[in-house]
């Protein structure tokens, strides 16, 4: 009984007898609900066709981007090595590094040489079995071994630690082919073994190294030299110059082109959507608000306003030795320094022997180990690889994120957007 009583009692406002427009309230629920039905069935069968669209869509483009990573997967990039200073450590870290199989399943190698200077090397390194086709023509590239491109064919002697004209002079020929192949995109990337600045002079180079080489080489206004390691990035705003000119060539104008190319490169060969870069100052204390030299205010604050402007994420001027002390370096994804010695030092101290020299700003990729020569150890056996390691690494690495880069902008979104919408139905609105 109490049940029944129960479910037949309702609210106040729900009981007809006692609401006189019960009758017209439901007649207008009725209505309400009928309009209602049809305007849920029309959404449904729009909301329907939309999701068969987007669906559509999704589904084309997820098998155009499998594709078009697969390409890039397939691409085993080819990697030249310059042999650097015939009598240095150069040849020695290359045999070391490639003498590891499995570097055949992520790139194909191709030293830039001659057989017998590796062989030299090669004999006097123990539980070393690598083994390599000799080629005289890029076409004839073996991807399932390491290739030595034959770049001289004469007798040479090889002295192990001794600095002369010889090992200048085939270091720099190994450079020059390796590096015309690297432009002429028969290679993908280029690992430069290290070469004396005093030895590789002539009337042909006069060059203080490979950065500016390169540069004139590719015919390209502007590059950085970036030292690059797990834990840090480091570009140089001036290279090898003596600290008494230093000031002399800081300019607004260079200090831009820098971060220019710094950040396009953070995005472009490291995957960093919003590059955050630090700039140092010149200065003791980045010059104490002017006590201690003008450039912070004069050149170098105006430079890192315009930038900012140009839409860079830059900070600065800080004080050199506090910022890397403090180790105000990890928070940022890159630093400019504004002479060698101000950013190698603290590179070399901290990037803990894993550090890469990478050329940003050329159209080809080239990478090199943050060392010299080492004539004091060369021949001996007893080089440590793992900087050569680290550059053929980030050569790799720099390549396919160049790779994904140029992929994910050519924008296949647009092309496919269209396509979509060219074959949509339309929604057809029924009308009472």
């Amino acid at each position: 009984m109490n049940g029944e009583i129960l479910s037949t009692f309702k609210p106040l406002n729900q009981r007809s007898d006692l609401n006189p427009r019960s009758e017209l309230n439901q007649q207008s629920e009725l209505n309400q609900r009928s309009v209602l039905n049809q305007r849920s069935d029309l959404n449904q069968r729009s909301d329907l066709n939309l999701l068969t669209n987007l669906n559509s869509f999704f589904r084309i483009f997820t098998a155009q981007f499998i594709k078009r990573m697969s390409v890039i997967a397939d691409q085993k990039p080819i990697i030249g090595f310059s042999c650097g200073d015939i009598n240095g450590i150069g040849i020695e870290l290359i045999i070391k590094v490639l003498n590891d199989n499995r570097i055949l399943d992520i790139c194909t190698p191709v030293i830039f040489g001659n057989n017998k200077a590796i062989n030299f090397y090669r004999k006097s390194l123990a539980d070393v079995n690598i083994n390599f086709s000799i080629i005289k023509d890029s076409t004839k590239i073996n991807p399932k071994q390491v290739n030595v491109f034959h770049v001289w064919e004469e007798d040479v002697t090889i002295t192990p630690g001794e600095m002369n004209d010889t090992g200048g002079k085939y270091a720099i020929l190994s450079l020059s082919v390796a590096a015309e192949a690297l432009k002429a995109g028969k290679i993908h990337g280029l690992v430069t073994a290290p070469i004396h600045k005093k030895n590789i002079q002539s009337d042909t180079f006069n060059y203080t190294g490979h950065t500016p080489y390169l540069q004139k080489l590719f015919g390209v206004q502007d590059v950085v030299m970036l030292m690059v390691a797990e834990n840090m990035k480091i570009g140089l705003l001036t290279e090898h110059l003596p600290v008494k000119d230093v000031a002399q060539v800081i300019t607004k104008e260079k200090i831009l082109s820098k971060l220019n190319l710094i950040n396009q490169s953070l995005k472009r060969d490291f995957n960093i959507v919003k590059p955050k870069i630090a700039i140092l100052g010149l200065n003791p204390h980045a010059g104490d608000e002017g006590l201690i030299g003008k450039e912070e205010i004069e050149i170098i604050k105006p430079a890192i306003q315009a930038a900012k402007a140009k839409d860079i994420f830059c900070f600065g001027p800080y004080s050199a030795d506090a910022f890397f002390a403090r180790g105000q370096y990890e928070k940022f994804d890159a630093v400019l320094a504004l002479y060698h010695d101000q950013g190698l030092i603290p590179f070399k101290s901290l990037s803990l022997g894993e550090g890469v020299n990478f050329t940003a700003g050329l159209t080809g990729v080239r990478t090199s180990p943050d060392h010299g020569t080492a004539f004091d150890i060369a021949g001996k056996g007893i080089a440590d690889e793992t900087s050569m390691r680290q550059a053929l690494f980030s050569c790799i690495d720099i390549i396919h994120s160049r790779r994904e880069y140029d992929t994910q902008r050519a924008n296949p979104l647009r092309k496919l957007s269209k396509n979509v919408l060219a074959n949509a139905v339309d929604e057809k609105i029924l009308e009472d």
